[in-house]
């Protein structure tokens, strides 16, 4: 019998960098600082929840939109954060983790030969779900130098067309550890103010911001809040990457058309999951108190390199520091991290995997989303290089 031969829709991809790491990571017994979760566990308030809402019979589809409570604390807290109050009911939803999210709003935004820019280096899944919608992926690459990453406002402005449908942001950056500011979002503005162009805003590091920064949410901004579809993540905020559950804020009009489409490709959200995060937004602590807690682990990780031959980027935010290693190795990026994984036995990501097109600056991506005795066996290990 022969297998009917499959024309790719996704022909230049192949198994993600980070999938590829954690295995050799593994076969290697190396430490893993390469892909983004924590290794220490989330609060058992949080579980018992859960386990509470299975017990008391949520067990079935809950709506489609997400669970009512749940909504509703979604929108409490943007407003308490950030000044825009969204309608739990009609422009919220509830989605199986960031990514779907992601990949929704595109799906359901994008139509064949459409321009979507991204600024790069970017998350990997917002090329692949472009290219499935029959868009055209524009890439912007940010300017790196001393003082880190930092948008080039200036060539977004120049990557515009009449076919531009949409902008893809991320802040906090991943993987840069970079966050926009306030002149970021009014730069932004000034570009799409005019326009029909939509606002992808991909904010599931919103609760990592270090140094007293706010974290500058496209929600605060009135001319980018009324044409984005902004995404977060429960995963990153309460350390359950696992569980894959998300939200998406954006305008009723835009609500409306993502629930086409999410409808289809998830229907609804793990029903006891939804329940139990209900009832523990009600405390806002736990993720008011995350910039704090990262900032330490941030901070310990830095010291800890500060003495190595890597040379440090700045992390404003997320649970990411990218460092250059030139003083170590003239390696290409992928093939140091390689090496550094089987050799050192730690576990990085290259920033080259986050381009559309091969380029090498030597950089490598560390996640301290971890115990401080991971990061300092990590570190321990780091410094005999």
């Amino acid at each position: 019998m022969t297998t009917p031969a499959l024309v790719s829709r996704l022909p230049h991809v192949g198994t993600t960098v980070f999938t590829q790491m954690s295995a050799l990571a593994a076969q290697h017994q190396a430490v893993n600082l390469g892909q983004g979760f924590p290794d220490f566990h989330c609060d058992p308030r949080l579980v018992a929840l859960v386990d509470e809402a299975m017990r008391a019979g949520h067990n079935q589809y809950p709506f489609m939109t997400g669970v009512p409570a749940l909504r509703e604390a979604i929108a409490a807290k943007i407003a308490a954060l950030y000044g825009h109050r969204y309608d739990s009911a009609a422009e919220i939803t509830v989605t199986s983790g960031a990514t779907q999210g992601l990949t929704t709003a595109i799906q359901c935004s994008v139509h064949p030969g459409d321009e979507v820019i991204v600024i790069e280096p970017a998350y990997d899944s917002y090329a692949p779900a472009i290219t499935l919608a029959g868009g055209v992926v524009v890439p912007v690459r940010m300017r790196v130098g001393e003082d880190g990453y930092s948008v080039p406002w200036d060539a977004v402005t120049s990557a515009i067309s009449p076919r531009t449908r949409m902008i893809v942001i991320n802040t906090p950056h991943n993987p840069t550890g970079s966050i926009l500011r306030q002149a970021d979002l009014d730069a932004l503005a000034t570009i799409v103010v005019d326009t029909d162009i939509l606002i992808l805003s991909d904010e599931v590091y919103e609760h990592m911001v270090y140094d007293g920064e706010a974290h500058a949410s496209v929600s605060r901004h009135p001319v980018l809040a009324e044409r984005a579809f902004v995404v977060s993540s429960f995963g990153k905020t309460y350390h359950v990457t696992g569980w894959k559950i998300g939200y998406v804020a954006a305008p009723a009009a835009l609500t409306q058309e993502f629930r086409k489409v999410h409808q289809y490709n998830v229907f609804s959200v793990n029903a006891p999951m939804q329940h139990g995060i209900a009832g523990y937004m009600q405390d806002a602590q736990p993720y008011l108190e995350l910039p704090a807690f990262y900032q330490r682990k941030r901070d310990l990780f830095r010291e800890g390199l500060a003495s190595s031959r890597f040379s440090l980027l700045p992390s404003d935010g997320t649970y990411f520091q990218c460092v250059r290693y030139e003083a170590i190795s003239d390696l290409p990026e992928a093939e140091f991290a390689k090496w550094l994984t089987v050799e050192a036995k730690v576990a990085a990501i290259p920033v080259s995997a986050f381009y559309s097109e091969p380029t090498e600056s030597g950089i490598v991506r560390f996640c301290f989303a971890k115990k401080d005795e991971t990061l300092q066996l990590a570190l321990d290990r780091l410094a005999r290089l």
